[in-house]
């Protein structure tokens, strides 16, 4: 399980602050697969960075039980300078996986090619999302946090991401911002509405889209 306890995120903004989340509660249970909907600016994206331990609430907690990925979409942690090759060996390093392994991986799923082989950088923003999905999935992790970015790419890829996450990986949780309904519908049992910095739960996802729609 994952929690969110009280959480409230707010930034300096000039000589102001401005409150992203207000009191967020809500929990992640092994095998969740939670839609995150909310418009654009409505805190989808601090939240799940706050998941994922990129940054720090303002105020309240988050209980971590379960072995969580790194927000899919923020490619914040790549060291630029490093090569895709060289991101991956730091990231076998970290989590103690084989660096051959993930090398392996890496090329089958990013179908990057000699690009590995570049500072990254110099790779675009969908060769960097590639790249984050390859390092990602290369991780056994039981909670995946997911931003928008699996639409990135060729349908060939987007067919692929789609399938390592939603079918390889069904027995896992999955918490995913997305302006997609559709996907939201076909593959989420549950889903979480931010709006105005509060979080509202729904088990029945189709009144969680429609109070989305309402918006």
């Amino acid at each position: 399980m994952i929690g969110c306890r009280d959480i409230h995120k707010e930034y300096r903004v000039g000589r102001a602050n401005k409150t992203v989340l207000k009191g967020v509660d809500f929990d992640i249970n092994p095998r969740d697969r939670i839609g995150l909907l909310g418009r654009n600016g409505a805190g989808k994206s601090t939240l799940i960075r706050l998941i994922g331990g990129v940054e720090m609430p303002t105020r309240g907690r988050i209980v971590r039980n379960m072995s969580c990925s790194w927000p899919l979409g923020f490619t914040g942690g790549f060291q630029g300078s490093l090569t895709g090759y060289d991101n991956a060996r730091f990231i076998a390093r970290i989590y103690e996986k084989p660096y051959a392994d993930m090398r392996a991986f890496v090329e089958d799923f990013t179908e990057l090619g000699q690009h590995l082989h570049m500072p990254v950088k110099q790779y675009s923003s969908g060769m960097r999302a590639r790249l984050a999905f390859a390092l990602s999935l290369a991780i056994e992790f039981e909670c995946y946090l997911i931003d928008e970015v699996i639409m990135v790419g060729d349908k060939n890829f987007r067919d692929k991401c789609q399938s390592a996450f939603f079918e390889e990986r069904k027995d896992r949780a999955l918490l995913l911002a997305s302006h997609s309904l559709t996907t939201v519908k076909q593959y989420c049992n549950r889903a979480v509405v931010l709006h105005d910095g509060i979080a509202t739960v729904y088990e029945d996802v189709d009144e969680a889209i429609a109070v989305y729609e309402e918006l």
